[in-house]
This record gives structure tokens, sequence and C-alpha cells, in this order.
């Protein structure tokens, strides 16, 4: 009966599959009906019902037309895995005997589309079938276990089988490597090596990938020298698994050598190259390799793009992105939803947020990464009310925010302290199930401590179910950010004792706190942590115990460190010289700050500011004056508001009143309430009442209540024994309600 239903469906044909040819069997033509998934639904309760009621014999004629029309792989193609998966189960239930190669296609199929669930029925239904699982149908049983992701699985039949070949072990490697664990993948290829199989071009490929994964240079180099043995150093895959370990490891001046020695080179073969010049923060190289690329005629596709639009992200490179988006259009991949994301997030790094608002706009499909990355974008300019006007549109819109929005809109309620904003946000996060994710609850903590409400962020610490580094730095952060360091430090020995290992951020933010509030010996303490954790010390960590032994008062313990460290930036020369400054250490902060420039290192504005209060602390006018004028002549470096206080504070200081008030009058951008404010207490302090009256007169002009205005005028008014005035000045400070505040220790 059910072979008589597929002579009857002969003449029926799909219009959805016009070039699909019919094969001829002795007994008929299989049809292309079996692709309508409505088709199929019925003919499955026909056949149900057929084979309840034929005979043996008919069930053999269906299994053979079964076979050799090659339905099931049809439908696996079209991607109607549980379709197909349906008639195989319902033949095994009939008792009639499938092929190997059906069961080997649905298992192929399984692995294409990562279908753990239905790839475990395939499994039980070759079991229920008493197929012997010989090598060929073993290895595809691991290969799709390995696809989808079960190491164990994997592992299991793997170990079951009779025999092992390369296939096999290719695969077993290939699951520990796409499952992270590259040094088991490693160890399996030796393995393999040891039973006497040769490996062959895609296992070496595979074990490079493994190499790349957990950055095992000195065994991807071994490899290197295997496959030049072999003869498959020629080899295209070969090659760009080569260059993207090489890059991957870190080395990437051999991967450059690989690449460039690579005789046949595809455009994945390029775009891994230049990948990993991006990966290694080499923008400017990778983008003079697509010059390169283009010059040998190679037509870029849109991976090419998306990466370079990275690099040029990275570097800020505006005018490289705006050529590559003209080639982005040139070559037909603006409606390509990646690429314009990546635009979007392109424009905005580089400061370009109206062009990247432009994209957006303009944008055939927008999906939520495209939102993110504008949000991203208005946020990381400082714009934070924009973005959160942008969330609002992206909900009218009816798309649902995911775990990188909220945190990217956390990241601009913190920026702007919009703590209302934040709170609404926390209950949309709520609702929408995310409050369980760690890095949105991290954002969450960053988010209340910078809006100055440590306590709902310490509430949402706690009620963390899970909690990683990120979590503990953003409260610890959030404690010294708000003056309290003895919390800090306590969250800082509750975090050791949960065995959480801190890292760099935790030492700087710990150590910076310290600072703030003079704390030496709890410093002294986190330098011995720091030295017994044995973690790599990057140069932000040297920088903070500079800083914080400087303003500690620990000269020579900063200058130990200063001393020892193998790598130096700006920021490190600046804490020191700041260190010098606040000692009074005038001349050597000069010393410094000329050792400085000998080493190459320009100075910034922050440096001058620091030795040009070292030349105030230390009466060093002449000095002064010269590195005053030699910042921006010599070293390009525009004075700021801050160096002019700097240069008032040290004519104040050395009694050069006329001289300071005078300077103030030539500065060639308005002198602030600081500068003013200075400059009256220097006429305190060598008691010169009319300059500091008038210095008085700009102070309130700008700012009517300013209490240490009123105080200093009365002490200069009151030492110079005037008491007209002095009660004058406390007549207006009563009628304005600004009072002297009482002196504590």
């Amino acid at each position: 009966m059910v072979f008589d239903l597929f002579q009857a469906s002969v003449a029926l044909k799909s219009p959805k599959y016009p070039d699909f040819k019919h094969k001829s069997t002795h007994e008929g033509l299989w049809i292309e009906n079996w692709l309508n998934p409505s088709w199929v639904e019925a003919k499955i309760a026909t056949m149900t019902l057929g084979q309840t009621q034929s005979a043996d014999g008919s069930r053999s004629r269906v299994a053979d037309s079964f076979d050799n029309d090659d339905i099931v792989s049809k439908l696996c193609q079209d991607g109607r895995l549980k379709d197909a998966l349906h008639i195989v189960e319902l033949m095994v239930q009939q008792n009639t005997q499938l092929p190997i190669n059906t069961y080997v296609g649905l298992l192929k199929g399984c692995a294409r589309r990562k279908a753990l669930a239905e790839g475990k029925r395939v499994h039980a239904l070759i079991i229920q079938s008493g197929l012997d699982s010989g090598i060929f149908l073993g290895n595809t049983l691991v290969n799709m276990y390995a696809k989808c992701g079960s190491l164990w699985d994997a592992r299991k039949v793997f170990s079951t089988l009779p025999e092992h070949n390369v296939f096999s072990w290719t695969a077993i490697i290939s699951a520990y490597a796409d499952g992270g664990q590259g040094e088991e993948a490693i160890n399996l290829f030796r393995q393999m090596q040891q039973t006497g199989i040769t490996p062959d071009r895609v296992a070496f490929v595979v074990v490079l990938k493994a190499c790349a994964r957990i950055a095992a240079l000195e065994e991807g180099r071994q490899l290197h020298s295997k496959i030049i043995r072999s003869g498959f150093e020629s080899d295209v895959s070969i090659g760009i698994a080569l260059v993207d370990m090489y890059a991957k490891c870190g080395c990437i001046e051999h991967a450059r050598l690989v690449f460039d020695n690579t005789h046949e080179r595809n455009v994945v073969s390029w775009n891994v190259m230049i990948t990993g010049y991006v990966q290694q923060g080499r923008g400017k190289e990778a983008l003079d390799l697509y010059e390169k690329m283009k010059q040998e005629g190679l037509q870029p596709n849109s991976v090419t793009y998306v990466v370079l639009l990275n690099a040029c992200a990275n570097i800020a490179a505006l005018e490289q992105g705006k050529h590559l988006h003209y080639h982005v259009i040139k070559y037909g991949f603006e409606s390509d939803v990646i690429l314009e994301n990546t635009l979007v997030d392109m424009y905005s790094k580089c400061g370009s947020i109206e062009q990247a608002r432009r994209v957006f706009n303009n944008m055939y499909k927008r999906n939520v990464v495209s939102w993110n990355a504008l949000i991203a974008g208005y946020e990381q300019q400082g714009l934070g009310k924009e973005a959160l006007a942008l969330y609002e549109e992206m909900k009218q819109e009816g798309l649902q925010p995911n775990n990188v929005t909220y945190v990217v809109l956390l990241n601009a309620c913190a920026s702007i302290a919009a703590l209302e904003q934040g709170k609404q946000l926390h209950s949309h996060i709520i609702r929408s199930g995310f409050e369980l994710d760690v890095i949105v609850s991290s954002a969450l903590v960053d988010m209340y401590a910078k809006c100055g409400s440590v306590e709902h962020a310490r509430q949402v610490f706690n009620s963390m179910h899970e909690r990683n580094v990120v979590s503990w730095n953003a409260m610890i952060a959030g404690y010294a950010q708000q003056g309290l360091g003895k919390e800090a430090l306590a969250l800082y020995g509750q975090m050791k004792r949960e065995d959480v290992q801190p890292n760099n951020v935790t030492y700087v933010v710990l150590l910076n706190s310290c600072a703030s509030f003079a704390a030496l010996e709890q410093g002294k303490q986190l330098h011995s942590h720091i030295i017994k954790s044995g973690i790599g010390l990057d140069v932000n960590v040297w920088n903070a115990l500079v800083d914080m032994y400087a303003k500690c008062g620990s000269l020579e313990c900063a200058c130990r460190v200063f001393n020892n460290m193998h790598k130096r930036d700006v920021v490190s020369w600046n804490a020191m010289i700041a260190g010098y400054a606040q000692q009074g250490f005038g001349k050597e902060a000069i010393t410094l700050l000329e050792q400085m420039q000998r080493e190459g290192k320009k100075p910034d504005e922050a440096t001058y500011v620091g030795v040009l209060c070292a030349c105030s602390h230390s009466g060093l006018v002449n000095e002064g004056r010269c590195l005053f004028d030699s910042m921006r002549k010599n070293h390009g470096v525009t004075p700021t508001v801050e160096h002019y206080a700097c240069m008032v504070d040290l004519l104040g200081r050395a009694a050069y009143l006329a001289d300071a008030e005078e300077f103030i009058n030539k500065m060639p951008i308005q002198p602030d309430v600081v500068i003013w404010t200075t400059l009256l207490g220097a006429a305190r302090k060598h008691g010169h009442v009319e300059i500091g009256r008038r210095a008085f007169d700009c102070v309130v002009k700008l700012e009517p209540d300013n209490t240490a205005a009123h105080v200093l005028l009365l002490n200069i008014y009151a030492t110079a024994g005037r008491r007209k005035e002095v009660a004058k000045i406390r007549k207006e400070m009563k009628d304005i309600g600004v009072r002297k505040m009482p002196g504590c220790s």
C-alpha cells in the first residue's frame, strides 16, 4: 500500500524546487513533494497505516525505495532534520533495516546544525537497529558529538571503537580544541602519533587551532617542524592555520614570515594575517597589508572590511575608516548588517557620532547589536542622556535589550550620575531576568557606587549568586571613590578569604585608596601581597605604587620602586615628579624632568603641573619662569588654567605679588576663582592689603558667597589693624549668611 502511494505521487511536482532531477528506479520515481512539510506530515500518517497493514515484503520495498531515492539526505540538506528523523524513527519501529548511509546522513545533518538532542536520538536508533558501529559509523558519531559540543559523549564513543584511524583521532582532537581544552587536544595528538597513525592535513589544522587557543607557542613551533617534514607546508589551509597560531601566540613577526613564504594565498589567508595585526593592536600594519592585498589584485570580502574597520576604531583612524566605508559601498557590502554594525562602532569610537547615527538611520535592517553599537557610541563620547534616550527609541521599536545593552546603559548612568534612571534600569533588568548575569550585576554595583549610593551597591553585591573579580573590583572601587578606604581594605580581606584572586585592577584601586588617606602601612602590606601573588604586573600597578609611596611621604620607597621599573610611561615620571613636588624637592624634580626628556619621553600637561609646583614649594622662581616659557615654545604643551595657577602660586609664595597680579592680568584665558584665591592667599601671607582687596573683589564677582575669600580678607585687615574694615567684612558675612567654620585637628 505504501509503495502504491509512491507510484501515485509521481505526477506531483513542487514549484519550490524546479531544478531537481527525478531519479528512476525499478519501482518508481521519488518526488519533490517530500520537501513540502504539510505533504510529509500526511505521507507519514499514511505510511504508518500502510506499514501496519502490509506484509514484510512491502516494508522491504519501501526500505529499498527509501534508500535509493535518498529522501532523508534531501530533507537534511533542506534543513528539515526533524522531518527526516521522524521518518527514520517510523521505519525503525516497523523493524525495517535501513542502510548505514541513512544514519550517516542524519548524523552529519545533526553535526551541521549542532542538534545534540536529535543526534542522541539517531544514536539510540542505531543501537535499537542492532547495527554494528564499525569505524565508519563510529567516526561519524564521534564527529557529531564533537561538533555538538558534547565532549563526554564524543570521548565515550571514541573509547568503544574497535579501531581508530586518522579521522577518529582528528574528530576527538577537534572536540577538545573546540571545547577550550587545548592541552588535552595536544596530548591526544601525541597519543595518535604514538599509536603509529600519521597525521593528515586536517589533523595538523585542528591541533594548530588548539595551540592558538591556549597560546602554546612552543608546541606550535614543534608542529611547524613536523609539517615541513611531512611535506604539507605548501598547503593553503595549513598556511592559514600556522599564521593564525603564531599571531594568537603573540609572535606576529613569525606569522608574517609564514604568510610571506606561502606560495598560494587566498582571501582567507589575507584576512587571518590582517586579523593578527589587529589583535596585537597594530592597526596601521593591518591597513598597510590591506593596501598590499589590493595591489596584488585580490578582492576583499565582508570579513576583510569588518576586521579593518575594527582596526580603524582601535587607533581612531577616521579618514581611513571613511575610505573603507567608500569601498564597502563600492563593492556592494552596504546591506551586510554585520558590516553596518561595525561601521557604526568605528565612527563612534573615532569620535564622529553624527556619522555613526547617519549610518544607523540608513540601515535597512537593525538588530540588537546595531542599537548596542550606537548606544555605546553615545556613552563613550560622554553623552549619557542621549544614550538613555536612544534606549527609549529601541523599546518603542519593540526590540528586546540584551545583557550588553544594559551594561552600556548602566555605564552611561554612572558617567552622568543619573541615579534615578539607574534605578529604573535596575527594575527593567529584574523583569528581563538579567539580574543573575554576573556582568550586568557588576555594572549595577559600579553604577550605584559612582552615583554615590554605596549602600545600594553593597546590597546588589551581597545579593549576587555569582561574583567574579570584576564584581569585587567594582565594590572596592565604589568604597574608594567615596573616600571609604577602610571599608575598601576590609572588603579586600574578605575577597582573599573567599579565595578570589585579585588582579592588577584590584591592586591599583587599593593603592590609590591608601594614597588618598596616607595609609602607608596598609600600602606596604599591599606591596608585599603583590610580590607574593606572582601575577605579571603591568605599568599601572607600578605607577600606583610610586604614587602611593610618594603621597604617603616615603620618597625613598617611591624612588626604589621607580628605579626598579622595567618599563616606564609618562604617568610613571609624573608620579615621581609630583612626589618630589609635595616634599619640596624642586631641584630633584627638575633633574628628573631633564632625565625624562633624555630618555625620549615627551612631557605632558601633568608633568609641567608637577614640576611647577615643585619650583613653587622650593622657591625656585627663575627656574619656574624658564620652565613655563619653554613648555609651549620648546615642547608644544599649551598652558592650561592649572599651569597659570602654579605660576601665580610660585610668584606669590616668593613675595612677588605685583608680578603675580600683572601675570594674571596678561593671561590669554579668563582667570578662575582658584587663581584669584591663590593671589589673595599670598596677599594674606605677606600682608599686602591693596592687592588682597583687588583679588577679593575678583573672587566675589565670580562667587559672591565664597567663604574662604571673606575669611582671608578679614585676616588681612585684622593683621593690618584696620578695625573698621574688619567690622565691615563681618557685617557683609553676616548679611549673606557666610560664617567662618571653627578649626579642627
